[in-house]
């Protein structure tokens, strides 16, 4: 069979459930996690490792940034096989109460994105899989780590919402912070509607070293590592659940 053409994937390259993070970079260090790993595709901002954890196969294939590019992504996985898609990235939080650096289960995104009302129409609301999130909440707590559930604020334009901007983000914002939105980022609802479309599995699990409402207090960069590789055990904890849900209860 003709590998898929962007991430250059073909069956069997990869396992039931594959992590995306947005950074091509982070795709490595996700696999560093796993009991064993190997490149399997490499092309563009696409880089895909696959190895195993606990005895389960898994990969994590990097998207870039973006839900056009998730979304590339996400399809060309499902098409060689994928079950589960879980992204595991990064946002700026919005409420002052969450720790610095956060780690975030979305359980589901505001729609401020073009991609994902590309699959389903205005107002179809962006909804985590309920399994990834519950077994998130159960492997967090069996880890020992620390996990707050809530919405993402899914948009395109970086710039127009990052403590980079030259606009009033907070003004932009504001709406969102109101109505309790954690973090924003670019991906979830994208991640939520290709995947709930296509009939498998989605969920999100971001990290934050910051606030919007904060910009100048600073996180020592090796917390963001650590939280990064937090977010990761966690997920491949959710990934063992799945699969023994699916082929073993």
């Amino acid at each position: 069979m003709n590998k898929q053409p962007y991430t250059r994937l073909s069956p069997g390259d990869i396992g039931e459930t594959v992590f995306i993070p947005g950074d091509v970079s982070r795709a490595k260090v996700i696999a560093e996690h796993f009991d064993d790993y190997k490149v399997v595709a490499q092309n563009q901002q696409f880089n895909t490792f696959t190895g195993t954890y606990k005895g389960i196969k898994v990969s994590t294939t990097s998207t870039g940034v973006g839900g056009a590019a998730a979304a590339i992504t996400i399809e060309e996985l499902i098409n060689v096989g994928a079950r589960n898609i879980i992204r595991i990235g990064t946002g700026g939080m919005m409420q002052t109460w969450l720790p610095r650096p956060g780690i975030l289960v979305i359980t589901g995104a505001v729609c401020g994105d073009g991609t994902s009302q590309e699959y389903y129409p205005t107002g179809y609301p962006a909804i985590a899989d309920f399994n990834i999130v519950e077994g998130m909440i159960q492997s967090a707590k069996e880890l020992g780590i620390v996990v707050n559930p809530g919405l993402e604020w899914s948009h395109d334009s970086f710039y127009a919402g990052s403590t980079l901007s030259k606009l009033n983000i907070l003004e932009i914002e504001k709406p969102w912070i109101d109505a309790g939105v954690l973090i924003a980022s670019q991906e979830a609802s994208t991640v939520f509607q290709v995947t709930r479309k296509r009939k498998v599995r989605g969920g999100t699990i971001l990290c934050s070293e910051g606030c919007h409402q904060y910009p100048d207090l600073d996180v020592p960069p090796e917390l963001m590592v650590k939280a990064i590789s937090d977010a990761t055990k966690v997920s491949l904890e959710t990934a063992v659940k799945l699969h023994h849900m699916d082929h073993v209860n």
